[in-house]
This record gives structure tokens, sequence and C-alpha cells, in this order.
């Protein structure tokens, strides 16, 4: 019977571990290759504007997640979360980042996020875990564009 305690205790108490992680992105210079347009946008760079979400992960679902996000946030390798594989999960961190984003527009006025920084805080307890994301930039207003 003691044996039976300590084990289940055991596996109760490494039910209840998990890890966190601080991630802050920054922006780094390109290692090489040019984009041509012919396209010339007039950009007014304002003040600093900041935007936030969070959400719940429980199992493999996402739960208290925004349902407004913007566009061309996610910088992992494809569209399904960096995996290679065809039918993965999308990373769940890529939406909260996309929803910081839409946030930080929305509230600011801005029409781009003009060197935006994330901070992406994960707190994983295997069974579930929270992701919370900061952006941080500069507002930027299109003027013109040619």
């Amino acid at each position: 019977m003691k044996k039976v305690l300590v084990a289940s205790t055991l596996i109760f108490a490494g039910a209840l571990t998990g890890c966190s992680s601080l991630n802050t992105s920054a922006p780094s210079l390109p290692l090489s290759g040019a984009v041509a347009t012919d396209v010339k946008a007039d950009i007014e760079v304002g003040e600093k504007i900041t935007g936030r979400s969070s959400a719940t992960k429980v199992l493999f679902f996402t739960l208290g997640a925004e349902n407004e996000y913007a566009d061309g946030v996610a910088y992992s390798a494809g569209a399904n979360g960096g995996s290679a594989l065809p039918f993965a999960l999308p990373d769940p961190v890529e939406s909260v980042k996309a929803a910081a984003a839409y946030n930080a527009i929305q509230e600011s006025g801005a029409d781009v996020i003009v060197a935006p920084r994330y901070t992406v805080q994960k707190d994983d307890y295997v069974v579930f875990g929270t992701i919370n994301v900061t952006v941080e930039g500069y507002k930027g207003t299109i003027k013109s564009v040619q």
C-alpha cells in the first residue's frame, strides 16, 4: 500500500511540474538579398505603441484567444507553424503574436508597426499552459504610396 501511495504521489507531482520560457525578439540585419519594387511608401513614424494578448493552452486546444488578428505577423518557416509536416498543428504563439499586433494597431490608430519587438512568455505545465505576448514598436502612418 505504501509503494502505491509513493508511486501515485510521484506521478501527481510530475504532472504538476512544467517549464517556463521567456523570449524577446530583437531586430537583426539580413544576411544578404535584395528586393526591388517600383512602389514607394511615405511612412511617418510616430510615438511608441504597445499591444498585448494572451491565451491558455489545454492539451492541444487554445482557449481564451482573441478572434481578431493582424496579417503577416507569423515569422515561421511555413503556414503550419514552421513544421515540415503538412498535418502538423499550427503554433498557438503565432496567433497570439498576431492578436497583440492587431491590438497595438487598433489602440494607436497606426497603419503599420515600425520596428516591432515581441516579448513572448510561455508557461507550460504538460497538460495546460499560458502564453502572454507583448509587442512594442513605433506608430507608422502611411502618408502616400506611389
